[in-house]
C-alpha cells in the first residue's frame, strides 16, 4: 500500500474531519477532544465538540499524524504535550504516581483510531510510528502511552472489542520500541520511549 503520514494542520483538517465523520463522530460524537483541557463546549453536542477541535488545530495545540492512502485519511494518532492533552483517564492515580517519583513525560500518545474499513490492516502501528515521527521533528522528547494490556485483561477474564481500543495495545507499542512502566487503571498501562530529535 502507498500510505503517507501527513500531519494535522488546518491544510490538512478536511482529512482529518472525512474520517471522523465516517466514523459517526467517535465516541458520544467527542470528535478526539476529550483529551483537551475543558472547554464550555467541548462535551457539550457533536457540533460544539468539531468546533472546539476545529479551533485547538487552528491555534496549533491539536496534533495527530493523519494515514493518507488515495487522498483519503484512514487512521490518526493524537499526540501533544502534556499541558495540550491534561484530561487523560485514571488521572488521580497517574498524579499520585509523579508525586512519588514516577517520571514525567515531553508528550503524550491518547488516541489512536482506524477506519472501520481498514482495521487489523496495521493502520494503528502506522499512526503511532507517524506521530513519533512527526515529535522526533518538533524536537524529540520522552513520550508516553496508555494503550490497553490485553494480557492483563484476559487474565481478568475480560475481553475487549476492538472498536473501544482508543488508544491501541501494549503489545503494538512494545513493538514500536515502547517500554513498560507501570498499570494505569483497570488494564490500562503506561508505557515509555525517549525520541530523538529529527
Amino acid at each position: 500500500m502507498d500510505d503517507t503520514i501527513v500531519a494535522l494542520t488546518p491544510r490538512t483538517w478536511d482529512l482529518f474531519a472525512d474520517l471522523v465523520e465516517r466514523q459517526g463522530g467517535l465516541f458520544s460524537s467527542c470528535w478526539c477532544s476529550w483529551f483537551h483541557p475543558h472547554s464550555d463546549d467541548r462535551g457539550v453536542t457533536a457540533e460544539g465538540n468539531r468546533d472546539f477541535k476545529r479551533r485547538m488545530v487552528d491555534d496549533g495545540v491539536a496534533h495527530a499524524a493523519l494515514v493518507v492512502r488515495d487522498g483519503e485519511a484512514l487512521a490518526w494518532a493524537e499526540y501533544g504535550t502534556p499541558c495540550e492533552l491534561p484530561t487523560i483517564h485514571h488521572r488521580k492515580q497517574y498524579d499520585a504516581e509523579v508525586a512519588l517519583g514516577a517520571p514525567s513525560t515531553d508528550w503524550r500518545v491518547t488516541c489512536i483510531q482506524v477506519d472501520k474499513r481498514f482495521r487489523k490492516q496495521g493502520l494503528a502501528e502506522a499512526a503511532l510510528r507517524g506521530a513519533l515521527e512527526l515529535i522526533a521533528a518538533a524536537g524529540g522528547g520522552v513520550v508516553e502511552g496508555y494503550p490497553h494490556d490485553l494480557a492483563e485483561k484476559k487474565a481478568l477474564g475480560k475481553k475487549t472489542s476492538s472498536s473501544f481500543l482508543y488508544n491501541g495495545t501494549r503489545t503494538m507499542y512494545e513493538r514500536v520500541g515502547f517500554t513498560y512502566d507501570r498499570p494505569k487503571g483497570m488494564g490500562n498501562c503506561v508505557v515509555r520511549l525517549e525520541v530523538a530529535p529529527a
